[in-house]
């Protein structure tokens, strides 16, 4: 499992890679990559989303674990708030909001979704979407608040008819109802799902490459907010999984999800809220290339104790 984790880990990080190159040369600039994350905000990830249920034939066992991976998913972003909450307090900074996204809310679609259908295949996957499901319905709404810094019906209506909000209720719905859409739609549909991953290693890119990477590898504070996300929070998870007992499959894809580094969405809510998005990037980008080593080492440790 180490072995197939690390090997997609580093791939996503070439992706990565190849767009800071492209920024640096200036093949893209930084309209094109407030363009490239709306789009993937508002229309691939919503895709995504429905495709994944749309593909998954209706099982009791299955409906079981996920409903008891739901369960998981939100308590998890349970912990996450709380902790970041405690932990990262106003009084540290300007960017506290930042920190707080990063350090809860993980990559669980463009880094989750890959890792785990390398080891667990097509079941992990569909696990995996419940605590996407989770993800997105905290951070449209928990999540906007964060990067507006203020609670008001604004924000929360925001979220709630958001793309990802709309298109992950629909989803679960057409489930649960047992509704196939048309195949030519889903096909199509598909074409641009696919788009996902690439397209979000991309926009991380092109963010990282406007940052001071001397500055940031300086920054002990970025170490800190990558300590949560990436160790205290996953570490807490496998206690929290102990104690719901749940089937090896659920946990372990509940735990990838938790343990995947910061979400690539906090650094395009950054752009697209006109918050510090280089920090967010930094972040990101800190916490991508040290879950190489934390994502096989939470799973290991899990196998101990789960």
């Amino acid at each position: 499992m180490f072995i197939l984790i690390f090997e997609q880990l580093v791939k996503m990080f070439f992706i990565m890679l190849l767009a800071f190159i492209c920024y640096k040369i200036k093949l893209v600039d930084q309209n094109g990559n407030r363009s490239v994350s709306n789009l993937l905000l508002m229309v691939v990830n919503p895709f995504l989303i429905i495709t994944v249920y749309q593909e998954t034939e209706y099982d009791p066992d299955m409906v079981h674990g996920l409903l008891l991976a739901f369960v998981a998913a939100f308590i998890a972003h349970i912990l996450g708030i709380a902790i970041s909450t405690a932990l990262i307090r106003p009084s540290s900074g300007p960017d506290c909001s930042i920190e707080r996204f990063n350090s809860m809310y993980s990559n669980c679609g463009f880094i989750g979704i890959p890792l785990i259908n390398s080891v667990l295949g097509g079941n992990g996957v569909f696990y995996i979407t419940a605590y996407m499901v989770a993800f997105n319905l905290f951070s449209w709404t928990h999540g906007i608040i964060l990067m507006e810094k203020k609670c008001s019906l604004k924000n929360l209506k925001e979220g709630v008819v958001s793309p990802m909000f709309i298109a992950t209720i629909t989803a679960v719905v057409l489930f649960f109802l047992r509704i196939q859409l048309p195949e030519l739609a889903l096909d199509s549909m598909n074409y641009v799902a696919d788009m996902n991953t690439p397209l979000a290693m991309m926009v991380a890119g092109f963010s990282v490459a406007q940052a001071d990477l001397g500055k940031m590898l300086r920054n002990l504070r970025i170490y800190f907010v990558s300590f949560i996300k990436l160790i205290l929070l996953p570490v807490l998870m496998i206690g929290v999984l102990k104690l719901m007992a749940l089937p090896a499959e659920v946990a372990t894809t509940v735990l990838v999800g938790a343990a995947c580094p910061a979400a690539t969405t906090g650094t395009m809510m950054a752009i697209r809220y006109r918050q510090n998005y280089t920090y967010s990037s930094e972040l990101f980008a800190m916490t991508t290339v040290l879950s190489v080593v934390t994502i096989p080492a939470v799973v290991f440790l899990s196998e101990f104790i789960l």
